[in-house]
């Protein structure tokens, strides 16, 4: 078993319809120093999902605690969320308790409900999910785009549902607030999917919060600046684990 002054397990959480493999580029920057893992939510990628697991955010939150505790096997956690993967470190960080040592949102955001453009977010995804080629996803070349082909259907509906819901939106604020652990929250400048005024206002709610924008990037700084978004956590934890 490991020990809690052992150098912490980074968890690379993915956002709605993508994978695991969103984060290696990120990856690949900040090991070996930093251990990471990434792994595929259950109903998307190559995880599939047991049929206990409830589509909703607080379902896969208890899941993703329980996941990196097994990962981390008695080591410190740090979760990354990105855009809804965020939403889900909030509900994971509950459970985690003193094995917990940090919290950095990439691009996530929100805590306002806004009825119009939930409802066209929700209307067009569900409209994505029932006309998407599935069948391109076997086609070779194809992997880059394989994630949102291939999401089972009942995970990826009960989870944009879920995270649109007037109470789920309104929820973030309070989970924010309840956070024990120091958070860096990190948003493109560019980002049209989660502005940086939507990031700044749920940082707000954060006891020990740090908000960096990155400029230029957009909702995916993961993989369009890896090295640069690496330079901010590895500062951001020096700085907050020392």
């Amino acid at each position: 078993m490991g020990s809690l002054g052992a150098a912490p397990l980074l968890v690379g959480v993915h956002g709605w319809l993508l994978s695991g493999r969103l984060w290696d580029p990120l990856r690949t920057a900040l090991e070996p120093r930093w251990d990471c893992w990434t792994p595929d939510l259950p109903g998307f990628g190559q995880r599939p999902r047991p049929q206990g697991l409830r589509t909703n955010l607080v379902s896969y939150g208890r899941w993703l605690a329980e996941a990196a505790q097994e990962q981390a096997a008695g080591r410190p956690i740090v979760l990354i969320g990105h855009s809804l993967g965020g939403s889900l470190v909030l509900h994971a960080a509950p459970h985690l308790g003193e094995q917990l040592r940090g919290i950095i949102q990439v691009a996530s955001g929100g805590g306002v409900y806004q009825p119009r453009p939930f409802r066209m977010v929700r209307n067009g995804g569900a409209t994505f999910l029932r006309w998407r080629p599935s069948w391109l996803a076997q086609v070779p070349g194809t992997e880059a785009i394989r994630s949102p082909l291939v999401a089972e259907l009942r995970a990826a509906r009960g989870l944009l549902a879920c995270s649109m819901q007037r109470g789920a939106v309104r929820q973030l604020p309070a989970l924010t607030s309840q956070l024990q652990v120091p958070s860096l929250w990190v948003v493109g400048s560019k980002d049209t999917v989660m502005e940086p005024r939507y990031v700044r206002h749920l940082s707000g709610y954060a006891p020990n919060a740090e908000v960096q924008e990155l400029e230029g990037e957009g909702h995916l700084p993961m993989r369009s600046a890896p090295d640069a978004l690496a330079r901010v956590i590895e500062d951001w934890l020096d700085r907050t684990l020392s």
